[in-house]
């Protein structure tokens, strides 16, 4: 193994969210008046923190989000999450290899402690997170695009970032880890590739991980 930590991206490296919780990003906007499209959920919110929809839509508009929002949205979530989530194909066989192997891993996500959780128990991934390999912007401060997430995992993993593989599937995500200088595998399942721009390399199917990073 070319490292000594690889640290995973949360929805849409682990967890199929990307398609549910932009569907209903996207819905919720529109209700309150901020005509969104899945299309413009995906290319501005998809990777970032919560915190970002609510800067965009200031820059925007000039208006406030209602106070509960992050609320009603997390509640609307994790309801679409116990009906279908699911885990991303091949993502269970990457863990085990790596358990096996003995490589330390991590999940390191924009996404709040409690998304990340209340997704892992619907697909079963919570066999392979404990609380000490878990990760969250809620733990930093600031979400990516910024480094900060991915320098606190690696320096709570007691790991030097150039010793780090960072897999992520978003633009805001892929800048993250760069600027925190790791290397990142760029996953094309939901994102072009050519918007994965400064990813060391780039691959469209989870069974494709373990050779890359050998």
């Amino acid at each position: 193994m070319r490292y000594d930590l690889v640290i995973f991206d949360n929805d849409g490296v682990l967890v199929d969210s990307e398609p549910l919780s932009n569907t209903i990003l996207a819905g919720y906007l529109t209700e309150l008046g901020h005509p969104t499209t899945y299309e413009d959920s995906l290319h501005d919110y998809m990777g970032a923190a919560v915190h970002r929809v609510h800067d965009l839509v200031w820059e925007r508009s000039g208006q406030r989000l209602p106070d509960d929002f992050d609320e009603v949205f997390h509640a609307r979530v994790f309801e679409g999450f116990a009906r279908e989530l699911e885990p991303v194909e091949g993502v269970t066989t990457v863990l085990e290899k790596l358990h096996a192997d003995g490589v330390p891993y991590c999940v390191a996500s924009s996404g709040s402690h409690e998304r990340i959780r209340i997704g892992h128990r619907k697909t079963g991934l919570d066999k392979w997170f404990g609380e000490s390999t878990v990760f969250s912007s809620e733990d930093v401060g600031r979400g990516k695009p910024a480094p900060d997430l991915f320098l606190h995992a690696a320096h709570r993993m007691g790991v030097p970032e150039e010793r780090c593989a960072v897999i992520e599937d978003s633009p805001l995500g892929v800048r993250a880890a760069v600027d925190a200088g790791m290397d990142v595998y760029g996953f094309t399942a939901m994102t072009p590739p050519e918007k994965l721009a400064g990813a060391t390399v780039t691959f469209s199917r989870m069974s494709q991980l373990l050779e890359l990073l050998e």
